[in-house]
C-alpha cells in the first residue's frame, strides 16, 4: 500500500492529497473554514465538553462519508495535560491524529485521517481539527453485533460467538502490548466490519503512560466489561475474554486480584450512572 501523502493548502491547513479537489470544491481550504463549515450532521453527544464539536458530512461524488472533530479553545488544563503526557507542545487535534497513526503503524486497525490542522496563539493552542474516513461497512459494537448474537443459541451460533470473543481478546491484547492506554475503551469506540475485523477509534484520550501504565490497563479492562451487555454476555464469556486476553488457560492469584480490580471499578461506574438515571448495561450478567 502506498505511503500516504498530506499536502499543505494554506497554513497549518493539511490534507491527504487524494481528497485535495473534493475539499477545494466544499471550499474547505482553511481553518476558518473548517470552523465555519456546518454542512453535515451534528453529533451531539452528551459528555461532549463544551469546546469540542463534532460533525459528521459528506465528501466528493462517492460520496465519501467523513467524520470532524473541532477543538476550539481548548481549557490550558486540558492542553497542559496533553503536553505533559506527550512530553511536547501538541495539539488536541493532531494528539488525536497522532495517536491514530502511531497505532496503525503498530498494526492497530484505526481509522484513516483525512485532514488536520492548527492554529496557535503566542504560546497556547487557539484552536485545532481532525477529519477522518467512515471505517468501511462497519459499526460498533454497542450499536451491532454479530449475528451469531441473534436469537436463541444454536450449537453453530455459540462456536461463532465463542470465536469472536477470542478474537476480540487477541485484538485488546495486541492494542494493550503497543503500550497504549486507551481510557476510554468502551464498545461504543471498537468497531467491527462484515469482513471480520476489529479497528478502534477515539484517542482523544489514548496515550503511552509512563508510570501507573497497570492502572490504566485495570480501567480499560473495567470499561470493556462495563459496556458489555449482559443479555450477551454470560459470566462464562467474560472469564474466556479474560483467559483469552492473557493467554493463559487457569486463573492464578495475580489474575484474580486484577479481575477484582476490574470488577470494583465497574461497580464504582455502576453506582454513578445509576445516580444520573442510567442502567448499566452489564448489570445481572448470567453464569
Amino acid at each position: 500500500m502506498p505511503e500516504q501523502k498530506f499536502i499543505e493548502v494554506s497554513k497549518s491547513f493539511f490534507v491527504d492529497a487524494d481528497f485535495k479537489d473534493a475539499f477545494g470544491k466544499s471550499g474547505l481550504t482553511s481553518i476558518a473554514a473548517v470552523f465555519a463549515f456546518d454542512a453535515g450532521r451534528n453529533l451531539i453527544k452528551e459528555n461532549l465538553s463544551g469546546y469540542r464539536t463534532r460533525l459528521q458530512f459528506e465528501l466528493g461524488s462517492g460520496p465519501t462519508t467523513l467524520f470532524l472533530k473541532r477543538y476550539n479553545k481548548a481549557p490550558i488544563t486540558v492542553q497542559l495535560g496533553n503536553w505533559l503526557t506527550a512530553r511536547r507542545r501538541i495539539s488536541c487535534g493532531l494528539w488525536d491524529c497522532e495517536s491514530a497513526r502511531k497505532l496503525a503503524q503498530a498494526g492497530i486497525n484505526t481509522p484513516k485521517t483525512i485532514s488536520y490542522g492548527e492554529q496557535w496563539g503566542t504560546f497556547f493552542e487557539k484552536r485545532s481539527f481532525c477529519i477522518t474516513e467512515k471505517i468501511p461497512a462497519a459499526e460498533s459494537l454497542e450499536r451491532k453485533l454479530p449475528c451469531c448474537f441473534n436469537g436463541p443459541a444454536t450449537a453453530q451460533t455459540l462456536k461463532e460467538r465463542r470465536d469472536f470473543i477470542a478474537r476480540s481478546a487477541a485484538f485488546v491484547k495486541k492494542f494493550h502490548k503497543t503500550g497504549y492506554r486507551h481510557r476510554d475503551l468502551y464498545f461504543s469506540h471498537i468497531f467491527y466490519s462484515k469482513s471480520g475485523r476489529f479497528y478502534l477509534i477515539d484517542f482523544s484520550r489514548a496515550f503511552k503512560p509512563v508510570v501507573f501504565a497497570e492502572r490504566y490497563r485495570i480501567k480499560d479492562i473495567a470499561q470493556l466489561h462495563y459496556s458489555a451487555p449482559a443479555k450477551y454476555f454470560s459470566k462464562t464469556d467474560r472469564l474466556r475474554f479474560y483467559l483469552g486476553y492473557t493467554g493463559r488457560e487457569k486463573l492464578s492469584g495475580k489474575d484474580k486480584a486484577f479481575i477484582g480490580k476490574v470488577n470494583s471499578r465497574a461497580e464504582r461506574m455502576a453506582r454513578h450512572d445509576n445516580k444520573h438515571g442510567r442502567g448499566a448495561p452489564f448489570a445481572g450478567q448470567s453464569d
